[in-house]
């Protein structure tokens, strides 16, 4: 009887991070434990096609990023969508680090419930299920994901028979799961945190001190939200 190979994982989390906040950091501390992961790299978005421009440039963002994550031996910051000219997709980004990892190493693509409500709009998106396993991560106030019944009937055919229940399964596979993850809701969000910084107020113990003293630096969202 054939052996059963046991992958290890590592996290990718995608997003505009803008800013960065500890609903993401929780979030992306809990699963490295849940799941477990070796490592998690936050992989902030470029230019991403399905929604507006970030308010704050690429490069500020990663160095939020890595204000927030520099003392967290388990966590990276990958820039290679900033770096990257034109519109970024994750295709493209997932085939690269695909391409950079053992074949024993699992990719575990971080997404928000909305987000992966909208990923038939993304490009290329039926290839991502060869590429790596979908962690989802229910937000609050907003429509939480936890079997395929919760999908729309586009979705619904593709992921029926890839749903996992356990984060051990995860192991068993090189791709294609999807799995919800039990994290903790923090309700904090990047848009709350630009309305607050543009309102005059406070927006501390929402985010870390070394990125809000970035922030306040160079006077990001202060002009809108």
């Amino acid at each position: 009887m054939a052996e059963t190979v046991q992958y290890s994982l590592t996290g990718i989390y995608g997003g505009t991070f803008d800013p960065v906040h500890y609903g993401h950091l929780r979030v992306a501390e809990e699963l490295t434990d849940i799941l477990p992961l070796d490592h998690l790299s936050f992989l902030p978005a470029g230019r991403p096609r399905l929604r507006n421009a970030p308010f704050v440039s690429g490069e500020h963002r990663v160095a939020l990023l890595r204000e927030a994550v520099y003392n967290n031996p388990r966590f990276l910051v990958d820039d290679r969508e900033i770096r990257r000219p034109g519109e970024t997709y994750s295709v493209e980004s997932l085939q690269e680090i695909r391409q950079e990892y053992k074949e024993s190493v699992v990719l575990c693509f971080i997404t928000g419930a909305d987000a992966f409500l909208r990923l038939p709009h993304w490009h290329r998106w039926r290839e991502l299920f060869g590429l790596c396993h979908f962690i989802i991560v229910n937000r609050p106030g907003s429509v939480q994901i936890n079997n395929p019944s919760s999908l729309p009937d586009e979705l619904q055919d593709i992921c029926q028979s890839r749903w996992v229940t356990a984060a051990a399964e995860l192991k068993n596979s090189p791709f294609g799961l999807i799995f919800t993850a039990p994290t903790t809701l923090l309700d904090i969000s990047s848009t709350r945190i630009r309305n607050i910084i543009a309102s005059g107020m406070s927006a501390r113990y929402l985010l870390p001190e070394s990125v809000l003293n970035h922030i306040n630096e160079h006077g990001f969202y202060t002009g809108g939200k």
